[in-house]
């Protein structure tokens, strides 16, 4: 079974704010054996539009990434990230 990915990208209105959001986030990430391939790092937009924040998170396959993405314990999370930030995120199934 193929692994999947969340990616995400992410504009931050209020980095403190944000903070709270990302502790629980990595909380549920961990609970749902997801694992970060990037977060936050360096970036350069090369084409199309950007955000200011960028994350690819691994799981085990496509379920478990819809487990995490739609769990309570990440719905939470979400609560506090939307007054903070807008954001686009998809789960995509590597090859």
């Amino acid at each position: 079974m193929p692994k999947a990915y969340i990616v995400g990208r992410v504009s931050v209105h209020d980095p403190e704010a944000y903070k709270a959001y990302a502790a629980k986030a990595s909380e549920a990430i961990k609970k749902y054996g997801g694992t970060f391939l990037a977060r936050g790092g360096r970036f350069e937009i090369v084409e199309g539009e950007g955000r200011t924040r960028n994350v690819v998170i691994e799981f085990e396959s496509f379920d478990a990434a819809k487990a995490y993405f739609f769990s309570p314990e990440y719905t939470e999370a979400r609560r506090l990230r939307w007054p903070v930030s807008v954001g686009d995120f998809v789960i995509v199934e590597g090859v």
